[in-house]
């Protein structure tokens, strides 16, 4: 049996779960399917041996999930080869494969809610010391990826900014600033003509990435792809645009998207110092003060322009975002300091 399953009933079976765990499957519940563009399935396993386990399995099934295959493969390869070798918290990933052929892919890996881990989205918060933590766990990845050879050529692994401007864009962008969903975006940055010019511009910025320092980047840090792990450790998941990039992308993205417009006023600058920090206890040279200032600036346009192209998402966590991130660009100048 492939190690791929070619539907969400085989990813439910009985027959391709023993195939994965390696043990005999007796019994299979499956939990709601959450079917967008990629499909979650959440399972509780019952084994012959009289153990259990819950699991969730993400690919990509169906019409729509078929022609987009090639944005799962980054995140299959994130958790078979890089999530060993460096020593982030994420969820701990019981299978991964990829068929090159096709890009067909899944991911299994545990599910820890029923132990207690609690998964965020933009309807809350989290605290500054939260914020530190999973800064700290940034840093991390950050510290043990920064301009390894090991990762220079891994094509997966090839900065995408670009890319993401080629299918969607300023119609989209338009749509959510035009509704309601716009209703916290402060007017001086309202603008998605100029979000989308000054993304493309950023992205030909970074798109050659050996010519500043670079590391592995999550890409994507929003607080919904943030969980406090059954000891309230703020961790990392959802590793789909996984890429080579500059520290930035990640650290000014995740510091606005993870506070309230105050907090992140209040303690946004010891914050991105405490990163630093860890940054440097790893043996990184820090950049100098005019570097982070820049690079703060442009994180912050990265998640805001990810979020004003935003649809398959509750729109209340939507209008969270998108105030939190376009405020954070106004407070940093908008597009007078924009580049």
């Amino acid at each position: 049996m492939t190690s791929i399953p070619a539907s969400v009933e085989e990813a439910q079976s009985a027959s391709w779960l023993s195939s994965v765990l390696g043990a005999e499957v007796t019994q299979v519940e499956g939990g709601p399917v959450d079917q967008r563009i990629s499909t979650n399935i959440p399972v509780h396993v019952e084994l012959a041996d009289g153990h259990a386990c819950d699991l969730w399995i993400k690919g990509y099934f169906g019409e729509i999930g078929e022609m987009a295959r090639y944005a799962g493969v980054p995140e299959v390869m994130f958790y078979r080869d890089v999530r060993g070798t460096v020593g982030i918290r994420t969820l701990r990933c019981i299978h991964a494969e990829v068929d090159p052929a096709t890009s067909h892919n899944v991911i299994v890996t545990e599910d820890i809610a029923g132990e207690g881990a609690v998964f965020l989205d933009g309807r809350t918060s989290c605290t500054p010391d939260q914020v530190a933590e999973s800064l700290a766990q940034l840093a991390e990845l950050h510290a043990a990826t920064w301009g390894s050879r090991r990762w220079a050529q891994a094509a997966w692994l090839a900065t995408r900014l670009q890319q993401t401007t080629v299918h969607r864009g300023i119609p989209e962008i338009a749509g959510n600033f035009d509704g309601p969903n716009g209703a916290g975006v402060p007017r001086a940055v309202r603008d998605p003509e100029r979000l989308f010019s000054e993304y493309r511009a950023l992205g030909a910025a970074v798109a050659g990435a050996d010519t500043e320092p670079w590391c592995v980047v999550h890409g994507d840090p929003h607080i919904g792809n943030v969980y406090l792990d059954p000891d309230g450790r703020t961790s990392l998941y959802d590793w789909q645009v996984v890429q080579r990039g500059p520290w930035y992308l990640d650290v000014g993205y995740h510091v606005a998207a993870m506070l309230t417009v105050e907090d992140r006023r209040s303690h946004e600058r010891s914050l991105v110092a405490h990163y630093l920090e860890r940054l440097a206890a790893a043996g990184i040279e820090q950049p100098d003060a005019g570097e982070v200032e820049q690079g703060l600036r442009r994180g912050l346009l990265h998640g805001f322009f990810l979020w004003g192209i935003t649809l398959k998402v509750k729109p209340d966590i939507i209008t969270a975002l998108l105030e939190r991130l376009g405020t954070a660009v106004d407070d940093h100048g908008g597009w007078a300091a924009a580049g």
